[in-house]
């Protein structure tokens, strides 16, 4: 045994360091190390290939808030935006429960508010968040449109003020990261579906661009007008024109609680006369009904998945 001396300032600042770890927990900022699954079902993808163009059935999962599940025609699942509840504790208790521990292929997050970030939470083989630029594997092919989040909240709560007066721009150009914000539009089974994320009325006028003509747009519709007002959103479905109208980002029984300041989109649904009120969280849908239908909406009220 060799022995070590060591100076006493020096033996003070590693007792010190030792004793800080033994006496607070350590947490990893990845959980996918506890995870059993892996990523057979990705390397077979990624060796069959396939189209996103190809027509198949493609199933849409509503886990509540903004979360959505996309599964493609092969199989391939993308989780969009699953939610936790603020870590801080400075919004409140937004969420009954935990995200489920659902197995994906992939899951994306449009920005960095903890109601769409908990990328953590699904077992998810890939992360995606804030993603710009193209990517694909099988027969889905995923776009993400950088733009900037809703700066000026047009509804009753004024959540945007929060912001101002913790010293920071909510607006561009000079906003933070938070603020930021990614429209992702997935293609598959021959159907291009985009999800809004919390975007700005009025994007870019490239990301306009690309939105036109989408096959379904999943929205923020909701009573309170949290991020879009009533009038944003029809003059945004103006321009876009999707096919289908999938209404995401209102307050879902059993999923969010009052303290989100949501409402439900029961309000905008029943003004929209070509609208269908879903009997679950399930939906399946295929390109040769969805391009016939315009402005179709289809709501999933309370009805949510949890698995």
């Amino acid at each position: 045994m060799i022995g070590i001396r060591l100076s006493t300032g020096l033996a003070s600042a590693l007792f010190a360091m030792t004793a800080g770890l033994f006496s607070s927990p350590v947490a990893a900022q990845s959980s996918g190390w506890k995870f059993s699954e892996n990523n057979n079902h990705v390397i077979h993808a990624q060796q069959s290939g396939g189209s996103p163009s190809q027509a198949g059935a493609v199933k849409i999962d509503f886990f509540g808030h903004m979360a959505f599940r996309i599964m493609s025609p092969n199989g391939l699942s993308i989780l969009i935006d699953p939610w936790r509840n603020d870590p801080s504790g400075a919004w409140g208790l937004w969420f009954g429960g935990e995200f489920p521990p659902v197995y994906v292929d992939a899951v994306l997050s449009t920005h960095a508010h903890f109601d769409h970030d908990a990328v953590e939470k699904p077992h998810a083989d890939m992360i995606l968040e804030r993603m710009a630029g193209k990517f694909q594997l099988g027969d889905v092919q995923i776009t993400g449109l950088a733009d900037k989040h809703q700066c000026v909240a047009p509804g009753w709560y004024h959540w945007t003020n929060a912001i101002a007066e913790g010293g920071a721009e909510a607006c561009p150009p000079g906003n933070p990261m938070h603020m930021d914000n990614v429209i992702y539009v997935v293609e598959t089974g021959g159907l291009r579906i985009a999800h809004w994320g919390d975007n700005r009325a009025v994007p870019d006028e490239k990301v306009l661009k690309a939105l036109e003509g989408v096959d379904v747009l999943i929205m923020n519709i909701d009573g309170s007008q949290h991020i879009l007002s009533y009038e944003q959103i029809d003059a945004a479905l103006k321009r876009i024109r999707p096919h289908v109208i999938i209404p995401g980002h209102y307050l879902t029984k059993g999923v969010s609680t009052t303290l989100t300041t949501l409402s439900t989109a029961d309000e905008w649904v029943n003004k929209h006369g070509n609208s269908t009120k879903l009997s679950s969280g399930n939906l399946t849908l295929n390109a040769a009904d969805v391009k016939r239908m315009d402005g179709a909406v289809m709501y999933f009220g309370s009805n949510f998945v949890k698995n």
